[in-house]
């Protein structure tokens, strides 16, 4: 069997890419042809080159598989993702806004933004890296435009509360976030779905409309993705 890549069918700029033995996996078109980010498998097809999105190391990509019916990521927009780490879901993003987008990848590990930097962003003109704490918003706020969705991952307390914050000052009116929730981050003593209940609330709460909730596991255990519009 040969490898076969077919646009996702709700997705643009998202494909799915059928390896030789007929496994169906995500992927997303190479912005750099030749480089891989984190090991990724790149694979050529009718003159691109694609590049397989990894569930087990992306939420996005585990929550798409898992059932996710908004992405609202697009070619051409501008996209504040907060806790960009070293760069694997950030990456994909990069692929899907393509060059006439943008995207401003807040860490505050200096070395996780050092490896964001050397493996990443040296090779894609669309991303700017950002070392700052995503719960100060104010830090950063010269270097970030008015964007069309804001990205949040990041592993603290009141994740919620950090993504409406960076919303409000960031974000286009009607624009939309995406909250990867990690439970155990939040509160051990809880279960993990009263905490996703509880951060859903909290951005109602801010006076966004929230259209899904989708639980991550077996990719990640105690996750969701929160997909939630500005109202």
């Amino acid at each position: 069997m040969t490898v076969n890549v077919k646009h996702h069918s709700c997705f643009p700029e998202i494909y799915w890419v059928t390896l030789e033995d007929g496994s169906r996996k995500l992927g997303t078109k190479n912005l750099v042809p030749g480089n891989a980010v984190y090991g990724e498998r790149l694979v050529k097809f009718s003159g691109c080159e694609y590049r397989v999105w990894d569930p087990y190391r992306s939420k996005l990509a585990a929550a798409i598989l898992k059932g996710l019916e908004t992405v609202p990521i697009y070619p051409k927009h501008r996209v504040l993702y907060l806790g960009a780490a070293s760069g694997t879901t950030s990456s994909h993003v990069s692929d899907i806004v393509g060059e006439d987008g943008h995207l401003y990848c807040v860490e505050f590990a200096s070395r996780s933004l050092r490896e964001l930097v050397n493996n990443v962003v040296a090779f894609r003109y669309n991303m700017s890296p950002i070392l700052a704490d995503a719960r100060l918003p104010e830090s950063y706020s010269r270097m970030v435009e008015r964007v069309d969705c804001v990205y949040c991952d990041v592993a603290q307390p009141e994740q919620a509360r950090v993504l409406a914050d960076n919303a409000d000052m960031f974000l286009a009116d009607g624009g939309w976030v995406l909250l990867a929730i990690k439970a155990q981050s939040i509160d051990v003593t809880k279960e993990p779905s009263v905490v996703f209940k509880s951060e859903a609330a909290v951005l109602e709460a801010r006076g966004f409309h929230i259209r899904e909730v989708v639980g991550l596991e077996p990719f990640d255990k105690a996750h969701a993705m929160v997909v939630a519009q500005k109202i």
